[in-house]
């Protein structure tokens, strides 16, 4: 049988009717040759719910927006609220736009002529809704000690916020005048009436400077009640409880009775009242 006659049982290996079993040569790879390319990996299985689709994706920032909004509407929805209450829009005003007083700190002023200067905070101006804040800041920063002045000049305002004021100033020790004052320290006169009043008389000692004025008249409120003659006694009770512990006669309230308008007091019914507790001839 010729070599030709070889047959191949199918394994690469080829039979020979009168020799053994021969297995074909082995290829050996060039060097030069690319190497093989590895198949592409089977797409990630992906689970139900791990990954949003678009729509979804669009319905949670649809629902991040309507969420915001409402938020954003019940701040607003609050602070109008707020800013309708009578006196509101105006604290908020002073608050954080402009103050309705001012202030200077006068490092020595001579209050009595005796040669004793001490450090005096001086602010003039309105009353308003934030003065009692505005006033225990400017305190702070003019660090004025027990015995230092509070120099007056106001037409009133507040009635509520002058009261503390006035308590602040007899918690810190100090001392109150009617006046203006230069850098120098040289004494102005001025006036103070109104809710002006209930601040100097928060005083420690009172200086009743020569040529200020005090004024005082009825207290009212703005602001619509139910009962306006109940509203009225009970302010006037207010101030005769401020004015009784600050040691003013209770015949302030009396003066204070007479008239809408305002009444100038004379220095010496300011005297006798003990609303001015230390006069001083000179300004």
């Amino acid at each position: 049988m010729s070599v030709d006659d070889r047959q191949d049982d199918g394994t690469g290996h080829r039979s020979s009717p009168t020799g053994p079993r021969v297995a074909p040569p082995r290829r050996t790879p060039s060097p030069f040759a690319a190497p093989p390319k590895a198949p592409p990996p089977p797409p990630p299985r992906l689970q139900q719910g791990n990954v949003a689709s678009p729509q979804r994706a669009f319905r949670f920032s649809l629902w991040s927006i309507i969420i915001f909004v409402l938020l954003l509407s019940s701040v607003a929805i609050q602070a109008y609220r707020d800013l309708s209450r009578p006196g509101a829009w105006d604290f908020w005003r002073e608050t954080y736009i402009a103050a309705s007083m001012t202030s200077a700190v006068i490092a020595d002023v001579d209050l009595d002529g005796s040669g004793r200067g001490r450090r005096a905070l001086a602010i003039s101006g309105k009353i308003g809704s934030a003065s009692a804040s505005w006033f225990r800041d400017r305190l702070s920063e003019a660090r004025l000690a027990p015995g230092d002045a509070v120099l007056l000049s106001s037409q009133g305002g507040a009635l509520n916020q002058a009261a503390i004021m006035g308590e602040v100033i007899r918690s810190h020790g100090l001392v109150t005048a009617v006046a203006t004052s230069d850098a120098s320290g040289k004494l102005r006169p001025a006036a103070c009436a109104s809710a002006c009043v209930l601040v100097y008389a928060g005083g420690q000692t009172r200086y009743g400077i020569a040529g200020s004025r005090l004024g005082v008249h009825r207290f009212t409120t703005s602001a619509p009640v139910s009962d306006p003659l109940a509203e009225a006694q009970r302010i006037q009770g207010m101030v005769l409880g401020y004015m009784t512990k600050m040691g003013v006669s209770s015949g302030i309230v009396e003066a204070m009775s007479q008239t809408s308008d305002i009444r100038w007091l004379g220095p010496k019914e300011a005297l006798a009242l003990n609303l001015i507790t230390r006069p001083v001839d000179r300004p």
